[in-house]
């Protein structure tokens, strides 16, 4: 039997407190700074350098999971890929060399490809915390890390999507808020689920 990744062995607890004090303070500061919140994310899709920050975090963590062999602690995340296991040496050297090229080449959006990666990068431990746990309620957390797949998905592809959704709830106040407070109870929802069910999982 082939042993668990370490995103397996995540606690659901853990992961499920440490996703609601995100989504909690993040909707909490929109809520409260809602004027600085807005500028912040009208001017994200061109902050060059929080893109090229974010892709530089987001491809680091992908060579993680196809590290070679023998560098302890580097090689802990390192992940089965099955049939394309041959191509491990291969990507080694192309995730750096890429990181290079896209920060030079690409000018437009980067920050939100970035994102979108991030995104693709923190989903599977949040789906790997879940899996074949028993709680029901435990699908808060898959719920959110689909969607955040869909999203990311967007953002890598069609980057402008995010500068359209940031336009559009950033036109009315009143719609400003119910997004902030849906963020915040989901939040809190996964918070409270986390501290009555999803301890010792």
């Amino acid at each position: 039997m082939d042993p668990l990744h370490p995103y397996q062995l995540l606690s659901l607890f853990t992961v499920g407190v440490v996703l609601a004090i995100v989504l909690i303070a993040a909707h909490t500061y929109m809520l409260a700074k809602p004027a600085a919140a807005q500028e912040f994310l009208k001017k994200f899709p061109r902050n060059q350098v929080l893109g090229q920050i974010l892709l530089g975090i987001g491809l680091a963590w992908f060579w993680l999971l196809i590290a070679p062999l023998g560098l302890g602690k580097l090689s802990s995340l390192a992940m089965d890929l099955g049939e394309f296991n041959s191509a491990k040496g291969l990507l080694q050297i192309l995730v750096p060399i890429s990181f290079v090229l896209v920060c030079i080449s690409i000018r437009d959006f980067l920050a939100v490809r970035a994102l979108g990666l991030l995104g693709l990068m923190a989903a599977a431990p949040l789906l790997g915390a879940a899996f074949l746990k028993d709680p029901t309620s435990r699908l808060l957390v898959p719920s959110y890390a689909y969607a955040m797949l869909t999203a990311s998905l967007f953002f890598v592809g069609m980057p402008y999507l995010f500068r359209d959704a940031v336009t559009w709830v950033t036109a009315d106040q009143r719609r400003w808020t119910l997004v902030c407070l849906a963020g915040l109870g989901y939040g809190v929802a996964t918070l409270l689920c986390a501290l009555t069910f999803w301890r010792g999982y």
